[in-house]
């Protein structure tokens, strides 16, 4: 594995806000210097910039391809990660069978004493193994090959479970490079490894696709302990399911991450969903609230309503209303300025002197793009109109402002 030079390490954090494709055009004025070794530790340094902050000021650090950059976590989602691992009951050890870039073993591994990082590329284990020692992460061995052949070699010479638990993020990809959701689908199938990988191990924390049906991934995981959906700023960005093998009825948890203000958390199990009690109205109040995107693919509709005391608009509009103001709603919270059908006049009167405006659409008949091209509205600005259907079949545009 090729190591920087020091002239080659100052160079990299002088240019690291540099075009990358000006400066390769350059880079044969400087001959002392590995052009493209240069050159992917700045593509490297610019793409952890903003998704692994805490790592962006070690001028130390090695990267490998932008694809393992493309596909691994940010910093934020691994240290939820390390939150779920930190709060399981004795946890002192760990497997990571799909290492990747690292991300997710590196903050996992934090306050556990013997880490197994495990990856099938060459480089990739050439790169984590330096990045380890570089974080300070000396607890953590570096294995290169199958992570199902690491834990079958481990299994055969130990009579104990070898870990407390066992990290996997399935490959989503088939050989063609295309995305794929299933759990079939994935590489490994976790539905066929699951009993092997719960016999060595206490706990398994698996990965999945936010496009994953959670309902029908839990009747092929009945081991489930706990589903995790966690988005970041509003946008869904990965399932965690947790395993254990005397599985019982699991916690959803709904995350959302902020980079601004607190973030937002809601648990709620299955069972508790299908017996609330969801009250109706058929006129929005002078709040409206917008749950988030975890809360949307968790399916939590009928708990809201109950466990925030708020009317909803319509069984499939998803946005709930009241006169007194919730401001622990896990969403988007909202003061109503004016309702109105949108299918009439009065949406003209409505919107005058209005040219921007943010516009959301729940069960409506129409799209964001016609309604903008009905309306000329632009996008942005301090005003929201959500097009949805009322309780009595209405449908309106809402206009709000942000609370």
């Amino acid at each position: 594995m090729a190591i920087l030079t020091q002239a080659e390490t100052d160079f990299v954090q002088v240019n690291l806000h540099a075009d990358i494709s000006d400066l390769a055009l350059k880079m044969e004025r400087y001959p002392i210097l590995n052009a493209g070794l240069v050159l992917k530790q700045l593509a490297g340094f610019q793409a952890i910039e903003h998704k692994i902050p805490s790592w962006y000021g070690r001028s130390d650090l090695l990267f490998p391809s932008s694809l393992a950059l493309e596909q691994c976590s940010s910093e934020v989602t691994a240290r939820y990660k390390a939150k779920i691992v930190s709060e399981l009951a004795d946890i002192h050890s760990l497997a990571d069978l799909t290492g990747g870039f690292g991300v997710d073993c590196c903050f996992m591994s934090r306050g556990l004493d013997r880490v197994l990082y495990v990856e099938r590329q060459p480089e990739l284990c050439e790169v984590a193994e330096h990045n380890f020692k570089v974080l300070g992460l000396p607890q953590i061995q570096v294995r290169q090959g199958d992570g199902w052949d690491a834990i079958l070699e481990l299994s055969a010479n130990l009579k104990k479970k070898p870990f407390d638990l066992i990290f996997i993020d399935p490959a989503r990809r088939n050989t063609k490079g295309e995305k794929v959701v299933a759990l079939s689908d994935c590489e490994p199938d976790i539905t066929q490894i699951k009993d092997l990988l719960l016999a060595n191990a206490n706990y398994v924390l698996v990965k999945l696709s936010p496009m994953l049906d959670i309902s029908l991934a839990l009747k092929s995981l009945p081991e489930t302990i706990a589903v995790h959906v966690v988005s970041v700023n509003g946008e869904c960005k990965e399932l965690l399911f947790l395993l254990k093998e005397k599985g019982f009825e699991p916690e959803i948890h709904c995350v959302n991450l902020r980079s601004a203000g607190s973030d937002q958390f809601f648990i709620f199990k299955k069972s508790a969903e299908q017996s609330a009690k969801c009250s109706y109205t058929e006129n929005p109040g002078t709040y409206l609230y917008e749950p988030n995107v975890s809360l949307l693919k968790a399916g939590a509709f009928s708990l809201l309503s109950q466990s925030f005391n708020l009317f909803k608009l319509h069984p499939n509009s998803h946005l709930y209303t009241s006169d007194q103001l919730c401001m622990d709603f896990p969403g988007r919270v909202f003061q109503v300025e004016s309702v109105f059908q949108f299918h009439s006049k009065e949406w003209k009167e409505q919107l005058k002197n209005v040219f921007k405006a943010n516009i959301t659409v729940r069960n409506f008949p129409n799209t964001v793009n016609e309604i903008r091209k009905k309306t000329g509205l632009r996008e942005g600005g301090d005003i929201y109109l959500f097009a949805t259907t009322l309780n009595d079949g209405r449908k309106v545009l809402i206009r709000c402002k942000k609370v």
